[in-house]
């Protein structure tokens, strides 16, 4: 598996004292286009809420929710380790089986999506509400449509993510035209299946449609004005699993 990396930035939001969260997990419900939404929050036990604290979105991937993407990524723990306020959206869709409008859906039932795009920027703004987010640290973070999600938000909400990490997620809308540069951290296994590294193949349904990883690199690259040639490295793999790593770098 080849895993290929690009670089990354971030932002937030403040809040009133009395209703800010203590350390914990909670959950959050919103309405929106007359649609309940809800998100998970993970407070890490170090939050100070006098202190201006970084925020990472986690996306779930297609079928999954956000519970569900707690316990697959394990970033709660990494939470508490780094300081960083967790939030897990949870997507649409039927029962525990959610999806984000993430782009590249040909069908015209799923062309009626939610918003997910104004969603997000709600969450934000309840989430200030509860916590001392820093506009200057909102991170988001997902895997495959979760991961295609946070391309979308990085096209369409750069005035207020500041940086993205997909993961096995590659670019589903058709171009992007951020305010500003969002540096992009990419994980990506040459041998993925669901999402192909050469972009969709005879394996992809064909109602759906999404960029290669080589074009979503090339259009952050050149969003983002950085060098057409990277610095590549061969990276040591310590998990002895057959595999190999590539990082490439461009700015």
């Amino acid at each position: 598996m080849t895993t290929l990396i690009f670089l990354i930035g971030l932002q937030l939001t403040t809040c009133s004292a009395a209703e800010r969260l203590a350390a914990g997990d909670h959950m959050r419900t919103l309405e929106i286009d007359g649609q309940r939404r809800s998100y998970l929050v993970h407070v890490p036990p170090s939050y100070d809420a006098a202190k201006p604290t970084p925020v990472v979105l986690i996306f779930h991937g297609a079928g999954m929710n956000a519970r569900l993407m707690l316990e697959f990524s394990g970033l709660n723990a990494k939470a508490d380790e780094a300081g960083f306020v967790a939030v897990y959206p949870n997507g649409t869709g039927a029962g525990p089986f959610l999806t984000f409008n993430s782009g590249g859906v040909e069908w015209d039932v799923v062309r009626k999506q939610p918003n997910d795009v104004a969603f997000v920027g709600r969450l934000l703004d309840d989430l200030a509400t509860l916590v001392h987010a820093d506009p200057r640290r909102i991170y988001a973070t997902g895997m495959s449509n979760g991961g295609m999600m946070c391309y979308r938000l990085a096209a369409e909400l750069s005035d207020r993510i500041v940086a993205v990490a997909p993961v096995a997620g590659t670019m589903a809308v058709t171009d992007a035209e951020p305010r500003r540069p969002v540096p992009v951290l990419h994980f990506h296994g040459t041998e993925d299946r669901l999402v192909p590294y050469g972009g969709p193949d005879q394996r992809v349904p064909k109602f759906l449609t999404f960029r290669s990883v080589e074009d979503t690199v090339a259009t952050w690259v050149k969003r983002n004005g950085c060098k057409d040639q990277p610095l590549i490295e061969e990276l040591p793999n310590t998990a002895d699993d057959g595999t190999t790593v590539t990082r490439k770098t461009t700015c």
